[in-house]
Formats: structure tokens, sequence, C-alpha cells
């Protein structure tokens, strides 16, 4: 009942992004509910996938994850890639769309432990969907923005591993794309472009991170300031570290839900360890959905990009730009490029 209940609560959100507005083009899985680890509960679907394929050539191909968002309380996140497949197909790339555990039924690092478990099973398994092993990102929006980041900059950190589905295999993945990210909890309500109500933790405008029903402290599993150590060790920023991919984040000055600092902060943090980084900051985007940035013009006035190379430990000043899918497609095929 209670999963019923955080599912109705996650459907009745209009900003999430787990079960966006219709799209004019979307894909169709073809494989479908492929089980990645044992299902928990048993009735759960945190433990699919679904996988969509191009039309084959002979070749590897270089896979895109794709997990949407759900402020943590859905266990369905693989459905939100269908409308981010059709452009990523028809650039060669297959796509995963994985779903992990809610906060309901599982607490941090639970959901860690699910999506690394999903880049460990499609690794192992890449021969059988003509998967290159070697050519893995991983994309997706608000709390899947979030496991995004985890997922980029824990590669090397083994005590986030966990137990869950295949072992002995790596979850490093080559480049990720993460899209409005919550990143610092403690510091949410701080940088919230307005005051949070107080008593308002369902998520929208006014919410209040630090209230103990909010989002992220279901996830921790305590509200976060009365639990500060456990909601530092959920930041991704903490983990961030000489071994990570490239990662382009972008981030809506107008999000309401997530605030601009944290992907900014994220990006800032890269640049500190000298990582290839991209940050694009759109003032008029609000909380996604992920593909409103590029299909809606409006939403790119005055949008900048901010970028910065391994090669060097600052960067580059801001400059206006408009991000769209060529942004991202070029980003992912720079990365995952054969060597």
């Amino acid at each position: 009942m209670r999963v019923f209940a955080a599912l109705f609560l996650f459907l009745a959100a209009p900003a999430l992004a787990q079960m966006p507005p219709p799209r004019p083009i979307k894909a169709e899985p073809t494989h479908r509910d492929i089980a990645y680890a044992p299902p928990m509960p048993s009735n759960g679907r945190g433990h699919l996938l679904d996988l969509y394929l191009p039309e084959l050539k002979g070749e590897k191909l270089p896979l895109v994850i794709w997990t949407s968002g759900s402020a943590f309380l859905s266990d369905q996140g693989k459905e939100g890639a269908r409308f981010m497949a059709p452009e990523l197909l028809a650039a060669g790339f297959a796509v995963a769309g994985v779903s992990v555990r809610s906060s309901v039924q599982v607490k941090f690092p639970g959901q860690v432990h699910d999506i690394k478990a999903a880049v460990r099973y499609l690794r192992a398994n890449a021969a059988r969907y003509s998967i290159d092993p070697d050519r893995i990102a991983i994309m997706g929006d608000s709390s899947g923005g979030w496991m995004t980041s985890m997922a980029a900059v824990t590669g090397d950190v083994p005590e986030l591993e966990g137990k869950v589905g295949t072992p002995g295999v790596s979850s490093a993945v080559q480049a990720a794309v993460a899209f409005y990210p919550p990143t610092d909890f403690l510091t949410m309500d701080r940088w919230a472009p307005s005051r949070c109500t107080k008593g308002l933790a369902r998520p929208g405008p006014g919410m209040c991170h630090d209230d103990p029903k909010s989002p992220e402290s279901l996830l921790i599993g305590c509200a976060i300031q009365a639990c500060p150590a456990k909601a530092r060790a959920a930041d991704p920023a903490r983990y961030v570290s000489e071994d990570d991919p490239p990662m382009m984040i972008l981030h809506g000055r107008a999000d309401t839900l997530v605030p601009h600092y944290s992907g900014e902060q994220l990006f800032k943090t890269l640049v500190q360890n000298c990582r290839t980084a991209v940050f694009y900051s759109l003032p008029l985007a609000g909380h996604g959905p992920a593909w409103g940035f590029f299909d809606k013009a409006t939403l790119q006035d005055g949008a900048t990009i901010e970028t910065a190379s391994s090669a060097g430990c600052k960067s580059q000043l801001p400059k206006l730009a408009q991000p769209g899918w060529p942004s991202v497609i070029n980003f992912l095929k720079l990365h995952l490029a054969q060597r």
C-alpha cells in the first residue's frame, strides 16, 4: 500500500520527469523487461531494463543508459527512455532504459547499487546484444540525473558496488549526461529560487528539502539536517576523482525543485579536479522535461555553455550557446569513440 501511495504522489506531480507529457516522437523497445537482477520486492519493477537497438551493421554498438527521475519515488525509471531513444538510435547508439528501486523499497545507497548492477549486467552481456562493453555512457534527469552523476563518479569506489546482480564486472562508464541533478542535499533549501513553505514536502514549488518527508530525507531514511553525514554521503561531488569520465550537465535557472546551484557546484568540483566537463545553464528553463531543453526554442534564450578539459584545471568563461541534441550526440560520439 505504501508503494502505491508513493507512486500516486509521483504521478500527481506534473513537474517530475518520470512520466512526462507525450512527445511527438517515441521509440518502442527491441527487448522489454530484461531482469538485470532478481526483483526486490518480488512484485517490484526496480530491477528491469528495456533495450532499444538500431539497425545492426555488423559493428559493436556504443550504449547509452537512460534512467528517469521521480523524486526517488518510483521504480519505473526505464519508461522515459522511449522519449529519449529516437535521436540516440538515429545516431547509431544502443539505448537501455533502466529502472531502479524507489526510496520506499530501499534506502540509499540501494539505488546506486542498482544502477551499477545494471551497468555490470549490460557489460557482461554485451556480446549477446552487439554492444561494445568499453563504450558505455549514462544519462538521466532529476533523481535520474543524480543516479547518472553517482554512477559516473563512483566507478572506482568499491564500497558502493553492492551485491545486486552480476558480480565481478566493472560498473565504470565512459561518459555521462546529467539533467538538473540534485547534489548537495544539505544546501538545496538555501539555494532554492524562493523560500520553502514550512511543512511542504511534496515535490513542487515551495517544497522544503529539509523536511523529514522530503524526497531527499526519504531517500536516506532520516531528515537530512538531522543526519548530515548520510546526506553528504549521497552527494556525487564527494566522490569526484581523477578517474572520472567526461560529464555534461544541463540545468535551468528557473528550476523550482532542484536549485541551479546543484548542477553548477558539481561542475565546479569536476573542474577543480581537472576533469573534462561541460555545463549548460538555461536561464528560462525549469525542472524539465529533459527533451524540453531541446524541443522548446524559447527555453534556450540566453543559454550559456562553460567547458573544462582534463588538460587544465580551470573552465573557459561562459559563452552564449544553444543546447540541443547535436550537442549531446557530439559529446557522446567524442567520448565513446572507438580506440
